[in-house]
């Protein structure tokens, strides 16, 4: 059976690389029918924080990426002390102090990447290995190697700054008398001149793009375009499918390089296509932290998630994460409209009192008010008035929601409700002339 595993350190949050190569490996297993074991690598006690696990947990299931074993390094110190004396015993390692280091033999080692092809490598350059540190802790290769042994890994599948490190571990293999496991190094996520991915440009948390407003299912399919195509110039699938498409060899040798704009857009397209209902049990967490009540809308629409729906409703064509919609309908959920200078200067510098307050009087008396009916009192004046409809629609919008560009203008009063919408169009010259 195939079994792969992902190994983060809780000595900092999951970033995208680390997400990426769960991802891989987490597909990898799905694909071929094997298990996903998660090992937390927590041998360094100083550096490793209970906050850091709990975020890498929550992060793997936001994700979706779910596995079917977990284990902690911390656990299993004896194990690693037990295989290091098995070594001394048998001549392969030896004491520095309170180390144990294994002697290096000098070889070719070739290693047969998934995805690199062949690797050679000369030991002759590398140095002995620590096994136990003078602490007693392992060191990292060899806690890999003990593990990856004993939970009977079939491919270790990590990236390719670890090439470095396999021949030490094959080394290690070899001398405990284990088999040696396949090996697939994935290629670096690049930056957009191509060097090494920071902080400056995408290598944050997951739980960071998580608090902009990405949706996880963007992310994931984010994530396996790095490095991977389902083919046929596709590049919005779900990981169901992109499961029953995924081979390991179809990895990109070359770095992948990480574009916010792509991931934006892509995640967009997921908003568009959401329901309405479920986009409003997720926007509700990040109005909450604002301080916005969705019943802020008005009285003209439903109340609680039907009524936030329906303001969604209005905005997610113009949506790239959860979070636009705070900036796309603040002048629903506050009371004083914010201005956009420009918008203001072009539309607002012509006094209109006269129109606006028709406009107001109009919608007031009606008995019923909804885009339909706000449609047709003000085609009806700009009628009367004998004016073309965009004289008015601009400086309207611009009044109501402070900015020139937005959602169509008779859906914008309807979710604002009468009052406000009358309210605004009576105030807005006394706020800007």
């Amino acid at each position: 059976m195939v079994r792969v595993r992902f190994a983060p350190s809780p000595t900092g949050y999951l970033h995208i690389g680390g997400a990426r190569t769960a991802l891989f490996n987490w597909m990898y297993a799905q694909a071929q029918g094997g298990r996903f074991i998660l090992r937390i690598e927590d041998t360094d006690k100083a550096r490793s924080k209970p906050e850091y696990l709990d975020e890498i947990l929550d992060s793997m299931r936001w994700l979706g990426l779910n596995w079917d074993e977990l284990y902690k390094q911390s656990e299993r110190f004896d194990l690693y002390r037990q295989y290091a004396q098995k070594l001394l015993d048998e001549g392969k390692a030896y004491k520095d102090g309170e180390a144990v280091l294994l002697k290096m033999p000098e070889k070719q080692i070739k290693i047969d990447d998934l995805i690199r092809d062949e690797i050679t490598i000369d030991t002759s350059q590398i140095k002995d290995q620590v096994l136990l540190k003078s602490d007693g802790s392992p060191a990292y290769s060899f806690a890999c190697v003990v593990d990856d042994a004993l939970m009977q890994i079939s491919c270790v599948i990590r990236g390719e700054d670890h090439i470095s490190n396999t021949p030490k571990q094959i080394v290690i293999y070899e001398a405990l008398g284990f088999n040696l496991p396949k090996f697939a190094h994935l290629p670096l996520i690049l930056d957009d001149e191509r060097a090494r991915l920071s902080k400056r440009v995408g290598a944050v948390a997951v739980s960071d793009y998580r608090r902009q407003g990405f949706l996880p299912e963007a992310m994931v399919n984010y994530l396996m375009l790095l490095g991977w195509s389902p083919g046929d110039n596709k590049e919005k699938i779900g990981l169901p499918q992109a499961v029953k498409k995924f081979s390991i060899k179809r990895i990109n040798k070359a770095g992948a390089v990480f574009s916010m704009d792509k991931l934006k857009w892509l995640n967009g397209q997921y908003i568009k296509e959401m329901d309405d209902a479920r986009l409003a049990l997720l926007v509700t967490p990040f109005l909450k932290e604002k301080g916005w009540d969705p019943k802020a809308a008005g009285k003209d629409l439903p109340a609680g998630q039907a009524g936030l729906a329906s303001i969604i409703h209005l905005f997610k064509l113009r949506m790239s994460t959860l979070a636009d919609f705070l900036d796309w309908a603040d002048f629903i959920f506050n009371d004083d409209v914010s201005y956009d200078e420009d918008a203001r200067t072009e539309h607002l510098s012509k006094n209109m009192v006269r129109e606006f307050n028709l406009l107001a009087d109009r919608l007031n008396a009606g008995a019923d008010f909804n885009a339909t009916t706000a449609e047709e009192a003000f085609r009806s004046l700009v009628k009367e008035l004998g004016i073309e409809a965009g004289a008015l629609v601009h400086p309207v919008r611009v009044a109501l929601t402070g900015r020139a560009v937005g959602p169509g203008l008779f859906d914008t009063m309807a979710v604002l409700g009468k009052d406000r919408t009358v309210n605004r169009l009576r105030c807005a010259f006394r706020e800007v002339l």
